[in-house]
């Protein structure tokens, strides 16, 4: 037992890459002390995004690791990878692992909790609680919407940075409901790693594009016995999960809840990231309250 209340209390600030595969690095940060609470971009996505509600956590008690999937933010970009979401649940696994993270609260953003659901019935050890920010179970790495946008990767390669700025902007404004977060240093922090090498980039999202999953995750959500909490945004926004996957999940998740927050729209955690962390002390509770009932029942 104290071995396990050192590991919590224990402060392992830094940046750094974590490889798990020759030419695979993934890109973590990790920050704060107490309960960790691990923290994934979608895939247009990047850690960048979670800078406020890492901040946040931290100063609720909390330890945050960020970790970009293969393909995000600073993380690696090789062209010939197995970018499925599959794959990328077990490269957080891998990144976990190494770092002696386990029962956590995950939150995930967008196509982000498409590999978080994975991770929830592959590494049920991993993750204790999962906490989705307008994200569903995704059966794809790329949406029919990315795989529209790749239509453009000829222009983005010969435009480069300026036209993926330009884009991201856009969707940013587009999907959400206070767009006072948006701005030119915003975009910046977001597309960093994306323009660093944006030949790299299209063909790390060409791959994700193409990407087959080895199986489907509609089977296995009954088998995710950890709880599962869904924060929607009220305002209709671009990027939004569709009723019919909140319905799936309510009909097949053992332990599912989902809440919609008025007046934000697809970015949770930078239009009202006080909520995020009202959410995870929430998870955090009702983590506890499952395992005095278990240990009740015998279990």
């Amino acid at each position: 037992m104290w071995l396990l209340a050192l590991l919590l209390v224990a402060d392992t600030s830094g940046a750094f890459a974590v490889t798990v595969a020759p030419e695979e690095s993934l890109w973590v940060r990790v920050s704060g002390y107490g309960y960790p609470v691990v923290l994934v971009p979608g895939l247009l996505g990047s850690g960048f995004g979670y800078r406020t509600l890492a901040a946040g956590l931290n100063s609720a008690g909390y330890r945050t690791i960020i970790v970009e999937p293969l393909g995000v933010g600073r993380s690696t970009r090789p062209k010939r990878a197995d970018y499925s979401l599959s794959a990328q649940a077990d490269r957080l696994a891998a990144v976990l692992d190494s770092l002696n993270v386990h029962d956590a609260i995950v939150v995930a953003h967008a196509v982000g909790a498409g590999i978080a659901f994975r991770l929830a019935y592959k590494r049920p050890d991993l993750a204790r609680g999962l906490i989705s920010l307008d994200g569903g179970p995704a059966e794809a790495a790329a949406t029919p919407g990315f795989r529209r946008a790749m239509r453009l990767a000829p222009l983005i390669k010969m435009l480069g940075v300026a036209l993926i700025r330009h884009q991201i902007h856009r969707f940013m404004i587009k999907a959400s409901g206070d767009t006072s977060w948006v701005n030119k240093e915003v975009v910046k922090g977001y597309t960093a790693g994306a323009t660093a090498n944006v030949g790299a980039t299209v063909d790390a999202y060409r791959a994700m594009a193409r990407s087959r999953e080895p199986e489907a995750l509609e089977p296995h959500l009954g088998a995710i016995r950890s709880p599962v909490l869904l924060l929607i945004g009220r305002v209709p926004h671009d990027g939004a999960i569709p009723p019919e996957e909140v319905s799936l999940l309510a009909e097949r998740l053992p332990v599912f809840a989902v809440d919609t927050i008025p007046e934000v729209g697809h970015f949770l955690h930078e239009e009202a990231p006080e909520v995020v962390v009202e959410a995870v002390d929430r998870m955090r509770a009702t983590i506890i309250l499952l395992g005095e009932l278990f240990r009740e029942e015998g279990g």
